[in-house]
């Protein structure tokens, strides 16, 4: 049998599943197509959701010659000279790039004359959103189209088009497991598909959860997906719902996302929205860090866990975050302080607090600021007491 995502390709716009927002009847896009009027375009989403299908389908449908090149390995002399064969010709072919977002400012600069003089037909594609890797110069010339993962819907309707071009039995749980283990994306889903039909034209539920035990991630490649979940877990932890920050922690992890940028994470966190409410939330998510970039998965996931537990359930506090952020809207708003000449380097006229028991009274700034607002949270109170002893207020 062979491969089920290349055998049932679509190769026309009529049979293309998905992506309506984009090549729905209606849309400006499909009629471009349909007219044979194709701009210089750059799609991006999740795998497995026909950003490669389409442009192949495109080049069909303008009949025209079609080469593929990927961001991570293409040579500029490989481009020059598919350019240089097309120099003087009637055609205009087309070029797709896959991993655009890795293309560097070299090689983009190789392609802007081309599309320019509309010399040939560039198309990118990448599981990331290319905005900020792409430049001014290539952005003002193309369209940016995201693909969303396939719905339901549109996997059941892959499903049977594979059930009609294949001798393949599937049973309702089976099909079940199908489409919901493979998250959107149609290639996973058909090569699951595939090689469960090689051991049993009859496929059951059983052989498609031994080939596959988990549901797949979320694509955590996925730019979307990847701040969507850091997302969801640090509005989790802020609100101090255990439960969820560690199922969004889960679906980090389980999504092959890196320890470091959890912890990154985790770490901004502790200071943001916990800050000296509970000051030692910063050094365990600063240990965990530490921690989990000597061990790595599969163990760390448990001092993530920790980790998230404490900080969720830890008083919260955003005072510091608070207070820095209006120091510096003041500063670069212009309040700009001459410093007290006991102050500076010179220390003339400096006094020392360490001579005066722990404290003096004298001059800090020449103008009274009120930047900082205690909340009177967890260790912010002990801290607050701490200031008035000190000051003798108390």
């Amino acid at each position: 049998m062979t491969d089920l995502s290349n055998k049932l390709r679509p190769t026309t716009l009529n049979e293309f599943i998905g992506q309506k927002h984009i090549i729905g009847k209606e849309k400006a896009l499909y009629k471009l197509i349909e007219k044979k009027e194709i701009p210089h375009l750059f799609f991006y989403g999740k795998p497995g959701t026909g950003k490669t299908t389409l442009a192949k389908i495109i080049a069909k449908h303008i009949n025209t010659d079609y080469y593929y090149f990927n961001a991570t390995t293409i040579k500029i002399e490989d481009l020059r000279k598919v350019f240089e064969r097309y120099k003087n010709a009637l055609i205009k072919p087309l070029i797709f790039i896959d991993e655009v977002h890795r293309l560097s400012k070299n090689q983009q600069e190789v392609l802007l004359p081309i599309m320019e003089s509309y010399a040939a037909i560039i198309i990118g594609a990448s599981t990331e959103n290319p905005f900020f890797t792409l430049t001014n110069a290539i952005r003002s010339r193309s369209f940016l189209y995201e693909f969303l993962p396939l719905t339901r819907d549109d996997l059941s309707q892959v499903i049977d088009t594979a059930l009609e071009n294949g001798d393949i039995k599937l049973n309702e749980e089976a099909r079940e497991y199908l489409i919901n283990s493979s998250s959107g994306d149609a290639r996973a889903m058909l090569n699951l598909l595939n090689f469960a039909s090689k051991i049993d034209n009859n496929i059951s539920f059983e052989i498609l959860k031994e080939l596959r035990p988990n549901v797949m991630g979320d694509g955590v490649s996925s730019s979307d997906s990847h701040y969507d979940l850091a997302s969801a877990m640090i509005k989790s932890l802020r609100g101090s719902d255990v439960d969820a920050a560690l199922y969004y922690l889960a679906r980090l992890i389980n999504g092959g996302e890196s320890v470091e940028f959890i912890t990154r994470r985790m770490v901004i966190f502790a200071s943001e929205d916990i800050g000296n409410a509970n000051p030692n939330a910063l050094n365990l998510a600063v240990s965990t860090m530490t921690a989990t970039s000597k061990i790595g998965y599969p163990e760390s996931r448990i001092l993530l866990g920790q980790c998230a537990i404490y900080l969720a359930s830890s008083p919260k506090s955003n005072s510091a975050y608070k207070g820095i952020n209006k120091a510096l809207h003041e500063v670069k708003n212009g309040k700009i302080l001459d410093i007290p000449k006991h102050l500076d380097s010179q220390h003339i006229g400096y006094l020392y607090p360490h001579d005066f028991g722990g404290w003096v009274e004298q001059e800090y700034l020449k103008e009274e600021l009120d930047l900082y607002e205690s909340y009177d949270i967890g260790y912010e109170k002990t801290l607050n007491e701490w200031i008035k002893k000190i000051k003798g207020h108390n």
